[in-house]
């Protein structure tokens, strides 16, 4: 797979021109890094507690089954945890496997995507915070993702207005 990975880094690298190097080391990465961001099939969690550093920013997108599974309860357990739906999220996220080993209970979860962005709840209250967002996906939120990426890449500060039949 290390050919693979360095084909993918090269191509994304001329792709995003930015800087993107494969790592051999999982753990290593995740030390190294202030956003870790997963999207796997997993059926066990592979990013730990002791590999992310304080001030990371975690957020579990894979998770999206009652079988899948990225993150260690531990991890969740350690820190500020933000789900996109909560009750989803119980069911069938990463936070699903955290309250499934005892490691915390649904009223643990500081707030709901929703809630922070309207303000209701706080985001990031401190540098050395460790945020994961527990992601099982709605599609409210998948096409609000997209209009954001279209937004960007036509370079617009609108979305385009959509008509639907009725």
């Amino acid at each position: 797979m290390p050919g693979k990975a360095a084909a993918f880094a090269v191509s994304l690298r001329d792709e995003l021109a930015a800087a993107i190097e494969p790592v051999g080391d999982l753990a290593a990465a995740g030390a190294a890094s202030d956003i870790v961001i997963t999207c796997t099939t997993s059926q066990r969690f592979f990013i730990t507690r002791d590999m992310v550093q304080p001030g990371t920013f975690v957020a579990g997108v894979g998770a999206d089954s009652e079988h899948k599974q990225e993150l260690d309860p531990a991890l969740l357990a350690h820190c500020t945890v933000v789900a996109d739906l909560l009750d989803q999220c119980c069911a069938i996220g990463d936070l699903h496997h955290a309250i499934e080993a005892n490691a915390m209970r649904q009223s643990d979860v500081h707030a709901e995507l929703g809630q922070v962005i309207a303000g209701a709840r706080p985001g990031r209250t401190s540098v050395g915070q460790i945020i994961v967002f527990d992601s099982t996906g709605t599609a409210l939120q998948d096409v609000a993702a997209a209009a954001a990426v279209y937004r960007r890449a036509t370079g617009q500060a609108q979305c385009p207005r959509f008509a639907f039949d009725a």
